[in-house]
């Protein structure tokens, strides 16, 4: 993977501690630019600042600058803290900075305990060790496992490198879709070109899809959805694999022999993201919902909404098509829910491209502790159109799980929409 690696596939390494304590010099430091603003006045770091690069041999990695977790002197500084807390969510490897010759104690534990149920490697850094020790330090560090720096200096700097190589994990999030498939088969990727198909390039999935083929050496072959019949008969063998645009599933499960595992990109990329199992057994809340319920469909990133929108227009209309009508269908953008998740029946969230795994998981918990069912875009559609559970059986274990417990008999009894409706 190259410098041009989205950030939501990124290792994400976050940098945190009190104010002054040398985040911003350390990223500096590690980096060999001047990533973030160094002052000795606190709080010069308001917003997180993320900055992505290539770490050897880890490879693309997105180092985080954050505010000082003790800045609660105002409702800025408040505020600052909370934007720091969020980074949490994302953090797959956090760095705990401390002034070797200030305080540390309570705080800097609290983030280790947060660290910690988060699931995230940590790694404690002793800052500014050429201005010595403080006894209040050196009390606190006592029974664990540090690392002294000096930004500054310049010194340091390659064993804390070597320890985030060491530490960092091998493998942040599981593959797009190469474990599908072994060296030398085909994959057919379906790809509509349609308005929301940027010029000139292709969509983030359709990309990752390629390169994780490639990865695993396979061979990716790419149509468009009125010349997969002539693309299909053109193979000498069937693929191993058919992976479409979801907006197209019913006409793709038509072309492709039952004997073809199919899936979507969406579907793809949320197995990747976050857990593919609780988004297939939400999807089942649809057959509960009644006129006058509210859904809320989910976007991870904000683009401009296109004449034939995906989330704002299309599966909008699917739904009310299967329910009968009357839904209150409300779309937001962003990292964030609503503070009124409590009133929605159904949460339908998009591929999470944009996200790496930690920060969809995160998303994926809120609404599952409200006990508010949460599906994705690919696995809705899938169900929608009849192409459920189709969509489930490149996925063995997951089919199975959901076939032993009657999911798949109780979906051949609900009724699709009608073609009409697409």
């Amino acid at each position: 993977m190259n410098s041009r690696t989205i950030r939501g596939d990124r290792l994400h390494i976050a940098f945190f501690g009190r104010r002054n304590a040398g985040k911003s010099s350390l990223i500096n430091a590690l980096t060999n630019q001047q990533v973030s603003i160094v002052s000795e006045t606190p709080g010069t770091t308001t917003d997180p600042v993320f900055k992505s690069m290539e770490l050897m041999p880890i490879g693309p990695v997105v180092l985080i600058d954050t505010a000082g977790m003790d800045d609660l002197e105002d409702v800025l500084g408040e505020e600052r803290v909370k934007r720091s807390e969020k980074v949490l969510s994302k953090t797959d490897l956090a760095i705990i900075v401390v002034d070797s010759a200030g305080t540390a104690g309570d705080l800097e534990d609290d983030l280790i305990r947060q660290c910690t149920e988060n699931k995230s490697s940590v790694i404690i850094v002793l800052n500014k060790i050429d201005k010595g020790l403080s006894e209040s330090v050196r009390n606190w560090i006592i029974e664990k496992s540090f690392i002294r720096v000096s930004a500054k200096e310049n010194t340091g700097i390659a064993e804390l490198k070597s320890r985030i190589i060491e530490v960092a994990p091998s493998e942040w999030e599981p593959p797009f879709l190469r474990d599908l498939i072994h060296p030398g088969e085909t994959v057919v990727l379906v790809t509509p070109i349609d308005l929301g198909a940027p010029k000139g390039r292709l969509i983030m999935p359709q990309v990752k899809a390629i390169r994780d083929i490639l990865d695993g050496d396979g061979v990716a072959v790419m149509c468009k959805e009125r010349e997969l019949l002539t693309t299909l008969n053109s193979l000498k063998n069937p693929p191993a694999l058919v992976v479409t645009d979801s907006q197209v599933f019913s006409q793709v499960s038509a072309d492709v022999p039952e004997s073809v595992p199919l899936t979507s990109f969406s579907i793809l990329s949320i197995r990747q993201k976050g857990d593919l199992a609780e988004m297939v057994k939400a999807v089942l809340a649809v057959e509960n919902l009644k006129p006058g319920d509210k859904v809320l469909i989910a976007e991870s990133c904000s683009h401009h909404p296109l004449e034939d929108d995906i989330g704002r227009v299309k599966i909008p209309r699917w739904l009310n098509a299967h329910v009968g009508g009357g839904l209150k269908i409300e779309t937001v953008p962003g990292c964030e829910y609503p503070d009124n998740l409590d009133e929605y029946k159904l949460v339908v969230h998009c591929g999470a491209c944009t996200l790496n795994r930690k920060e969809m998981l995160r998303r994926q918990s809120i609404p599952a502790k409200a006990q508010i069912p949460m599906t994705n875009y690919g696995v809705l559609i899938s169900y929608l159109h009849g192409v459920f559970p189709r969509a489930l059986k490149p996925f063995p274990e997951i089919y199975r799980l959901f076939e032993k417990n009657g999911l798949i008999q109780r979906k051949k009894k609900v009724k699709s929409i009608n073609s009409d409706m697409l």
